[in-house]
């Protein structure tokens, strides 16, 4: 069952932080819009650059990031199809908070995921 996009947010205090994580919610969103920064990449590229991610997720998450206007999608005639990613002028105007989001992630990883040191 697909999940309920873009509810109607309510406009209360918070509502367009809200209104923002919606639309790069999720675990690979705002990885593959990180990744775009860097320029066009084709479907394979974006692959390789999250090898964990599964074909089947990366296809939802471009097309639910295409859906709201923070990627656009360009498809060559060509045998074989040729499909490339690149982040629209809105998905652009995201590069300050996913660069404050890999500053902070860097300066503080060493908190998450790893067993915490005991002292001896």
């Amino acid at each position: 069952m697909a999940k309920v996009r873009h509810s109607r947010f309510d406009c209360s205090p918070g509502c367009s932080v809200e209104a923002a994580v919606g639309l790069i919610d999720g675990k690979w969103k705002s990885v593959i819009l990180f990744h775009l920064l860097d320029g066009t990449l084709r479907f394979g590229e974006i692959r390789r650059h999250i090898p964990q991610i599964t074909q089947r997720t990366l296809t939802n998450q471009l097309r639910e990031l295409e859906e709201d206007g923070l990627i656009e999608r360009k498809v060559y005639a060509v045998v074989p199809p040729k499909v490339e990613y690149s982040l629209s002028a809105l998905g652009r105007s995201m590069e300050p908070i996913l660069l404050a989001l890999k500053a902070w992630g860097d300066a503080n990883i060493g908190l998450y995921g790893k067993p915490r040191e005991k002292a001896a």
